[in-house]
């Protein structure tokens, strides 16, 4: 009965590629099989009237309230112009230097990672302001396309991140399942707050990472990556001094991001208190930059509609998904095929990585965390691992999945967004250096996991 799970999970694979809804796709899958094992006497009923409950528990949930208040703040500066503003000052500062215009895309990226959260913004914004700059100015076009979707993913892992809250949210019920399946009835608990300290260093290693590539290209191949000449810093500049330019893109932003993850790391405010914040401080930026207009309001609304029923359809889906897989008893046959791998939690830990890093191929990362991160995370952590440190592995190894083809999102924004002389393979080309990369900081982590786990215990204790 229990390979009758994997089945549904193979089964659902192919039905979401074959491009059916997400959330259609899980419910359907589930309720189909289901139904074929109630036929068969292979499956108890009963098991389904669980679902009221956990629909109840979901919309019930006040965590999850922070994921329309971050889309909605991360919509709203998307239409204040920050990042042409700061565009501009960064442009100013590097753009003399070679490779200074992708310094500058990442610093930009990183600043509107920590603002706004929302990787598809990042890089349709981003593609549409430096794209076209760096492409005229001689760029190298695979280096140009991949560092701008390399930093538009920068919003999966550094906080305030949905994909980290939707992952907090997750993990906390997967650890308090762990721990009583270990007999342990007053359980410890892994909140966002938690997951929000432990990327901050690893995200800001990422973007480390991202600048010293740039930079060895520029020693290396200086051709592939030249500098602006003093008439296009001069045209930026607009008759303007540095100083003013500067402190009046880089000063909102960051008094924004301070706020909201400043009164979450030191404990003022839960996520969802701070995203809150964060939607009422995007409208005032909006307001300031004279961008706080009926049309741009109604767009924002609507698109906050749109991604937050989205997520929750996505979340009603796979819980039923969950529900159904559980009943097959695919839950026990995962666990005793984790017990046999050689190796013991290290061995499964690999195991795990690398099965999330294929299924980025062709599946997002929403599903991954509401299919994948339910059925492994208890048996890892009942193993033993860090709740964080897992947590963290798991969403930067989610961050590849916008890179890597064929279903990679960061690739189809970009490529609705640039010029049609950019050739998509060469697109899919550009991002394989910053791939490896994001490969090589889950290396790091492995290897030195206090670079994950030392903010928040030092935080939180």
């Amino acid at each position: 009965m229990e390979y009758l799970a994997l089945w549904m999970f193979l089964f659902v694979c192919i039905v979401l590629i074959i491009g059916y809804p997400v959330a259609l796709s899980l419910a359907g899958s589930a309720l189909i099989f289901a139904g074929v094992g109630i036929l068969f006497d292979v499956f108890d009923a009963s098991i389904l009237s669980a679902l009221p409950s956990r629909l109840f528990g979901i919309v019930n949930n006040q965590t999850l309230l922070a994921v329309p208040l971050f889309v909605f703040m991360g919509a709203m500066l998307e239409r204040s112009k920050i990042a042409e503003n700061l565009l501009n000052a960064m442009t100013l500062l590097f753009g003399k230097l070679n490779g200074g215009l992708g310094i500058s895309v990442i610093i930009v990226g990183m600043i509107l990672a920590a603002s706004t959260g929302i990787v598809g913004a990042t890089v349709v914004t981003m593609g549409m302001l430096s794209l076209p700059t760096m492409l005229k100015r001689g760029y190298c076009p695979k280096y140009s396309s991949g560092v701008i979707c390399a930093t538009g993913t920068l919003g999966q892992i550094i906080p305030p991140s949905i994909a980290l809250v939707l992952l907090g949210d997750v993990l906390s019920s997967a650890y308090q399942k762990a721990q009583l399946n270990m007999g342990i009835f007053n359980p410890k608990t892994v909140s966002v707050g938690d997951l929000f300290a432990g990327a901050v260093i690893p995200g800001l290693i990422l973007v480390g990472l991202y600048i010293l590539y740039t930079i060895t290209l520029a020693i290396l191949k200086p051709s592939s990556v030249p500098p602006l000449d003093d008439e296009e810093v001069n045209k930026l500049m607009n008759g303007e001094s540095k100083l003013s330019i500067f402190l009046s893109a880089l000063i909102p932003p960051l008094l924004l991001m301070c706020c909201v993850l400043g009164s979450i790391l030191l404990g003022y405010a839960t996520p969802t208190e701070a995203a809150a914040v964060g939607a009422v401080g995007s409208l005032i930026l909006a307001a300031w930059q004279k961008q706080l207009t009926l049309p741009n309001l109604q767009s924002v609304m609507q698109s906050t509609v749109k991604i937050s029923s989205m997520v929750f359809l996505i979340l009603i889906g796979a819980s039923l998904f969950s529900l159904v897989f559980r009943g097959f008893g695919g839950e026990e046959l995962i666990h005793s095929v984790f017990e046999g791998i050689p190796g013991g939690v290290i061995g499964a830990t690999i195991v795990v990585m690398l099965i999330i890093f294929f299924l980025g191929f062709i599946l997002d990362f929403i599903e991954i965390t509401f299919v994948v991160v339910p059925i492994v995370a208890p048996i890892l952590l009942a193993m033993g691992l860090d709740p964080v440190w897992l947590g963290i592995m798991i969403a930067i190894n989610l961050q590849t999945s916008f890179l890597t083809p064929p279903f990679g999102f960061a690739l189809f924004y970009l490529r609705g967004v640039a010029d049609k002389s950019l050739k998509t393979i060469e697109i899919y080309k550009g991002v394989v250096p910053f791939i490896l990369i994001q490969v090589l900081l889950l290396g790091v982590l492995a290897i030195w996991p206090e670079l994950i786990t030392w903010l928040p215990q030092t935080i939180y204790g």
